[in-house]
């Protein structure tokens, strides 16, 4: 959409989804444990590769509620983009399910 800048061009493709990512990170039924060092490895690889967006997917809360994986993994990712190695970082929208997407930074560009 060449008449808009990219940030309103993308309010009006609607929210990026699982479809739009370039992989999937799929913690639907892992441990709290697995999820975090999954996050983590995920974060450490990133930061020697190339910039790409990666769609996170979480397991709903269980019958009659509980607890998700939703809050840790999104303070993961925050404290991620804090630090610059997220670009960018939304939820999924709900017909993907519960998740993030994600477009990490990758390796920084060296002067030459």
């Amino acid at each position: 959409m060449p008449h808009f800048e990219e940030f309103y061009a993308d309010k009006l493709r609607g929210a990026l989804g699982v479809t739009d990512a370039e992989s999937v990170l799929d913690l639907r039924g892992a441990s709290r444990e697995q999820a975090a060092a999954s996050i983590q490895d995920m974060l450490e690889r990133s930061r020697f590769a190339q910039s790409k967006s990666v769609a996170i997917r979480l397991a709903p809360p269980p019958e009659g509620g509980g607890e998700t994986l939703f809050q840790p993994v999104g303070k993961a990712l925050l404290e991620a983009k804090k630090r610059g190695w997220i670009e960018r970082l939304q939820t999924l929208p709900a017909q993907d399910g519960l998740g993030f997407y994600v477009v990490l930074a990758g390796k920084p560009e060296t002067e030459r």
